[in-house]
């Protein structure tokens, strides 16, 4: 619970949603605040800004690639992660979530950083 909040909070104070993933992780990931956000810079509004797949979804894929992997490809991971993403959260795309063309968001950005951290969450324990 601690880490999904601190991630909102990294939202919340000027990172974008890929950017807060990173920075709630920066002690296993050995990076500093400066460098998630670098790391996470162009993942604001989701990929290609809001045409693309959500900054959260993507900084929980790389999260699990840096933690989780020896640089081998991390397919089951990131698969598992995305479904999870996509059935709690009703879409991976950002437009989708927030629902730019009728006004009804799926999912709060805050709760897709939540979503999004919580499923490394779920996949480092099981590891």
């Amino acid at each position: 619970m601690e880490k999904r909040e601190n991630a909102v909070e990294f939202k919340h104070n000027g990172f974008n949603c890929c950017q807060a993933v990173l920075a709630a992780y920066k002690d296993e990931l050995g990076i500093s605040e400066e460098m998630s956000k670098k790391l996470g810079a162009g993942f604001g509004a989701g990929m290609g800004g809001m045409e693309g797949t959500c900054g959260a979804l993507c900084g929980a894929e790389m999260v699990m690639g840096l933690t989780g992997s020896d640089g081998k490809p991390a397919s089951k991971q990131a698969k598992d992660i995305h479904a999870a993403f996509k059935t709690k959260c009703g879409a991976t795309i950002c437009r989708e979530l927030k629902s730019v063309t009728d006004g009804k968001p799926l999912c709060s950005c805050d709760d897709c950083v939540r979503f999004a951290v919580e499923e490394i969450e779920d996949i480092l324990n099981k590891a």
